[in-house]
C-alpha cells in the first residue's frame, strides 16, 4: 500500500492519513538500506540528481544522513548548476569530473566502433565536435557507424556544429540522424518519449495499438541501437531512455497536432485502462492533458495534485502544482464554479509558500493579495462562497506576515480587528483564531498576563476532532501553534513547570499528527521555554531536528530558526566561537526571508557570545542594534532580559563600571515589574544581588 500497489484484500488497509503514509514509506525505504548494509557492504548510485523531484530529493537526503554510520558507498551524479544540499557534510566528498582528454575520447571511439573501420578525418571531426563529453562521443560515433557510407557519415558530421557553438545542438543533430534511420521503430520511440523517461510495456502497448509482434520488433531495434534499456520480460517489462536528451530528441520529432493527439490518447488510456494510476498520480494525468491542450481538465487535475501534495507535506511540489493550476485557470472563461476553485487553490498556494518561502516573503504576500482579490471579486459577482473561512484565512495570512516581520502595533491592530469580526460572526473557528493571534501579538509586545488569557481561550475552544483538519488551512495546527507561545508566557510569568509541560505537549501533539509544518512550528517556538528553563540538551536536539527537517522541506525560515536556537544554546553552554558563527549565519538566512521577529533576543545571545570572546566592540554593536530593533518594532518581550545581559557584559568588560551595570539592572527590574515578568525580575534581582554582594552591600543583596 505504501508503494501504491493494488491490494487484493489479503492484507488489511493501513489507517493512515497521507502524511503518515508518506513518512512510513520514507522510513521503510531507509530501513531496507539499513538492513541490507548490516549483512554486507552496499554500493548505491543515484544518477542525474538534477532531474529528481523534491520528494525524491528529500528521501535521498535522509539516505545521506543515514549512511553516515553504515557500510555504504553512495555515489550521486548531477550537473554543475544543481545545488546539492548535502555537500559540505563531514562524510560527503564532492568531486568535479573533467571532460575527457583527446586520448580518452579516441579510446572511447575504439570501444564503440569495435572492428569497424573509421577514417582518420572522421575520427578527428568526432573528437573536435564532442568537446570531451562521453555521451556526445558515444552518440555521434554511433550516428556515423549507422550512416550508409563515408559520404553519408561526412554529411552527418557536417550537420553537427563545432563546440564553439552550442554543444547540445550537436548531440541533437546526431540523435535526429539516428532516429530517422529507425523506420517504424521511430514512432514507438516517439510514443515512449511522450510517456516519459521511463514507461511500462503495458501502457506503451495500450497507447501504441500495434500488433504485438510489430511492437516487439520496434522495441528490439531501439534496444539494439542503445537508445532504450529494458528491464524485465514483456508484458511486464519497463523501458528507460538511455538519457533524458535521447528522450527529448525523440519527442522533438513530433509535430504539434500529432503530439497533442498522442497526449490526448495517453490521457484517455490512463483513465480508461489504468484507473489506479490516473487516480493515484493526478499530476501525471495533468501533464498529458496540458500537452493535449485540454486546459480545463488539466487545471482541475493540477489543483487536485497540489492539494494532495500539501496534505502529505510535500510543500515544494504543492506550490509548483497549484501554481500551474492557477495559471491555466486564468486562461479559461470565468464561471462561478471556476472562481471557487481559484480561491481554494490560491489559499492552498499561500499556505504552502508560508513554509517554503517564509511568512513574510514577497511571494507569500502576493499570493495572499491574489486570494483576497479573488474573494472580493466573487462576492461582487454574487457568488456563494464554498468556504466561509476563506476571508479569515487571508486575514490570518496578513497578520502572520506582519508578525514575522514584526510590527507590534500593526500586529495588535490586525488581531483586534480579526477578533472583533470573528466575535460578531459567532463562529467558533474564527473566534478561536482571533484569540490565537491576539495572544501572540500581546505576548511579543510584552503584555504576558493578557496574552495568557487569550491563549487559555483557544485551548478551551479547541477540539481535535473538529479542528484538527484546519492545519493545512492556517499553515499549522491551531493548538500546536498556541501551546508553545503559552509556554513562553507561563515561563515569564513565573510558572516554569507549566511552561515545560506546554512545550512538551506541543511537540508531542505535532508528532502524533505527522503534519510536518506543525512539527517545525512546535520545534521552533517551544525551544524558547526550554532554553530559558535551562533544558539545553533538549533544546539543542530540537534545533538539530528542525534544521534537518527544514532542509528536507526547503523551508528556509524554519532552517534559520533552527540555526538561531542552536546558536543560542551554544552561547549559553560555553561554546562562544561556534555560537557566533551559527547565530550570524542564522540571522543572515533569517533576514533573507523578510523575517525579524525574535531578532532582538538572538542579538542578545550573540552579544553574550562576543563578550565571552573578549570582542566588546562587536558586543556593544549587537546590544545597540537590539535596542534599536525593539524601539522600531515594539517587540518588548525580552527587553528586561536584554538590559540585564547588558549589565552583566559591563562587569565582564575591562572597564567594570559598577554604577553603569547597576543602572542596567535597575532598568531591567523596572521593566520586568511593569510587565509582571516574574522570571525576568528574578534574574535581574539575582544579578543585582551578586553585584551588591561583591561591593560588600550584603544587607541590600539579601533584600
Amino acid at each position: 500500500e505504501m508503494l501504491s500497489l493494488p491490494n487484493d484484500g489479503r492484507y488489511p488497509a493501513l489507517e493512515l492519513i497521507p502524511e503518515q503514509r508518506r513518512q512510513k514509506t520514507l522510513e521503510a525505504l531507509g530501513l531496507q538500506l539499513e538492513t541490507l548494509a548490516c549483512s554486507r557492504p552496499v554500493l548505491m548510485i543515484l544518477e542525474d540528481a538534477h532531474w529528481a523531484d523534491p520528494t525524491s530529493l528529500e528521501a535521498f537526503g535522509r539516505t545521506v544522513d543515514l549512511v553516515r554510520t553504515l557500510r555504504v558507498l553512495l555515489i550521486v551524479t548531477f550537473r554543475p548548476e544543481f545545488e546539492a544540499p548535502w555537500v559540505g557534510q563531514p562524510h560527503v566528498t564532492a568531486l568535479t569530473i573533467n571532460r575527457l582528454a583527446e586520448r580518452d575520447i579516441s579510446a572511447m571511439i575504439d570501444r564503440v566502433i569495435g572492428n569497424n573501420p573509421l577514417p582518420a578525418d572522421i575520427r578527428k571531426d568526432i573528437i573536435e565536435r564532442t568537446d570531451g563529453i562521453p555521451l556526445f562521443v558515444e552518440e555521434m560515433t554511433k550516428a556515423v557507424l549507422e550512416a550508409g557510407g563515408e559520404l553519408e557519415a561526412m554529411q552527418t558530421l557536417a550537420a553537427v556544429p563545432s563546440p564553439a557553438r552550442v554543444v547540445p545542438a550537436s548531440l541533437h543533430a546526431s540523435l535526429m540522424a539516428r532516429l530517422d534511420r529507425l523506420g517504424p521503430a521511430k514512432e514507438v520511440a516517439q510514443i515512449g518519449a511522450a510517456l516519459g523517461r521511463e514507461f511500462s510495456h503495458e501502457l506503451l502497448a495500450a497507447v501504441a495499438r500495434k500488433p504485438e509482434a510489430e511492437l516487439a520488433s520496434s522495441l528490439d531495434r531501439l534496444i539494439w541501437a542503445d537508445l532504450l534499456f529494458r528491464r524485465g520480460v514483456p508484458p511486464h517489462a519497463t523501458y528507460l531512455f538511455k538519457h533524458a536528451l535521447v528522450q527529448d530528441a525523440a519527442y522533438g520529432t513530433l509535430l504539434r497536432q500529432p503530439r497533442r493527439a498522442l497526449h490526448a490518447r495517453i490521457g484517455d488510456t490512463l483513465e480508461g485502462q489504468f484507473a489506479e494510476i490516473a487516480e493515484g498520480q493526478p499530476d501525471l494525468l495533468a501533464r498529458h492533458c496540458t500537452e493535449a491542450g485540454l486546459i480545463d481538465k488539466a487545471a482541475a487535475l493540477w489543483g487536485k495534485a497540489g492539494l494532495r501534495s500539501q496534505a502529505r507535506s510535500a510543500l515544494v511540489e504543492a506550490a509548483e502544482q497549484l501554481t500551474r493550476a492557477l495559471e491555466q485557470i486564468e486562461t479559461l472563461p470565468s464561471t462561478p464554479a471556476l472562481r471557487r476553485e481559484q480561491i481554494k487553490f490560491q489559499m492552498a498556494l499561500a499556505n504552502a509558500l508560508m513554509h517554503t518561502k517564509g511568512f513574510a516573503a514577497p511571494e507569500t504576500k502576493e499570493s495572499l493579495d491574489n486570494a483576497r482579490r479573488l474573494i472580493e471579486r466573487a462576492e461582487a459577482l454574487g457568488d456563494s462562497l464554498e468556504d466561509p473561512l476563506a476571508l479569515y484565512s487571508v486575514l490570518y495570512g496578513y497578520w502572520v506576515a506582519n508578525y514575522v516581520r514584526f510590527d507590534g502595533d500593526g500586529a495588535c491592530s490586525l488581531a483586534a480587528q480579526f477578533l472583533a469580526g470573528a466575535e460578531k460572526s459567532g463562529a467558533t473557528v474564527p473566534v478561536m483564531m482571533g484569540h490565537r493571534i491576539m495572544g501572540a501579538s500581546l505576548l511579543y509586545t510584552g503584555d504576558f498576563a493578557k496574552a495568557r488569557v487569550h491563549q487559555d481561550q483557544v485551548i478551551a475552544l479547541y477540539d481535535p476532532a473538529d479542528h484538527g483538519a484546519l492545519a493545512t488551512r492556517f499553515g499549522v495546527d491551531i493548538e500546536v501553534a498556541v501551546l508553545p507561545h503559552r509556554s513562553l508566557a507561563l515561563w515569564v510569568l513565573g510558572y516554569p513547570e507549566a511552561a515545560l509541560s506546554d512545550a512538551g505537549r506541543a511537540v508531542k501533539n505535532a508528532r502524533e499528527m505527522s503534519e510536518e509544518a506543525s512539527l517545525m512550528y512546535a520545534l521552533t517556538i517551544s525551544s524558547l521555554a526550554l532554553i530559558h528553563s535551562g533544558k539545553y540538551a533538549t533544546a539543542s536536539a530540537q534545533a538539530d531536528e528542525l534544521i534537518a527537517l527544514a532542509g528536507e522541506k526547503s523551508a528556509l525560515l524554519w532552517k534559520a530558526y533552527g540555526m538561531l536556537n542552536r546558536g543560542s544554546v551554544l552561547a549559553l553552554t560555553g561554546e562562544a566561537a561556534n555560537a557566533v558563527q551559527m547565530i550570524t549565519s542564522g540571522i543572515t538566512l533569517f533576514r533573507s526571508t523578510g523575517a525579524r521577529v525574535w531578532v532582538p533576543w538572538y542579538l542578545s545571545s550573540l552579544a553574550a557570545a562576543y563578550a565571552a570572546l573578549g570582542q566588546f566592540k562587536d558586543t556593544w554593536h549587537c546590544i545597540g542594534e537590539a535596542v534599536s530593533a525593539m524601539e522600531m518594532t515594539k517587540e518588548k518581550w525580552c527587553e528586561a532580559d536584554l538590559h540585564r545581559i547588558a549589565g552583566e557584559i559591563v562587569l565582564m568588560s575591562p572597564e567594570r563600571d559598577a554604577a553603569k551595570a547597576e543602572a542596567y539592572f535597575e532598568r531591567s527590574l523596572a521593566i520586568a515589574r511593569a510587565q509582571q515578568a516574574k522570571s525576568f525580575e528574578l534574574r535581574a534581582a539575582m544579578s543585582m544581588a551578586r553585584l551588591w554582594h561583591h561591593q560588600g552591600k550584603r544587607d541590600e543583596a539579601r533584600e
